[in-house]
């Protein structure tokens, strides 16, 4: 174990406590990053994909409220995103790729919805994520609405 880490642990956690105290917190976070995502992915708005555009949620709301919500997602996402690489090192507990993923679902960026659809349509993907849905009564997702009929 590195001495500047002994500095901050308590004098009994030898090699055997640090190790169970890292297990524990790898199982821990990786059972809340799963959890995140199933909530995030049956909360998702059955028709979210479908169009060009993603629905605007706060399109209603005052500009001085809208504008800091924005900024406050987007430095969440970004949070999320160091810290998943971070949590990608071997030997920092956590889930990097989950949090990583989470981060840019959050982050607004150009051909971001380009990039989530062809995410979706990855083989299985989809499918995974609808069987997720429908096992908690949700509708399927649908990536693309049909032009109406002339």
């Amino acid at each position: 174990m590195p001495e500047w880490l002994t500095r901050y642990l308590p004098d009994d956690w030898g090699g055997r406590n640090f190790l169970i105290g890292a297990i524990a917190l790898t199982l821990i976070t990786f059972v809340l990053s799963i959890v995140v995502c199933v909530v995030v992915v049956i909360r998702i708005p059955h028709d979210y994909f479908a169009g060009p555009h993603p629905p605007d949620a706060w399109r209603h709301r005052h500009p001085l409220v809208r504008w800091p919500l924005l900024v406050g997602k987007n430095l969440l996402g970004v949070l999320l995103v160091l810290l998943g690489v971070v949590m990608s090192f071997p030997g920092v507990p956590g889930q990097g790729i989950l949090t990583i993923l989470l981060g840019v679902m959050l982050v607004n960026f150009p051909g971001k919805r380009r990039f989530e659809k062809w995410l979706l349509r990855r083989r299985g993907v989809l499918r995974t994520i609808n069987r997720m849905r429908a096992r908690y009564g949700q509708p399927p997702l649908l990536l693309d609405v049909a032009p109406p009929p002339p």
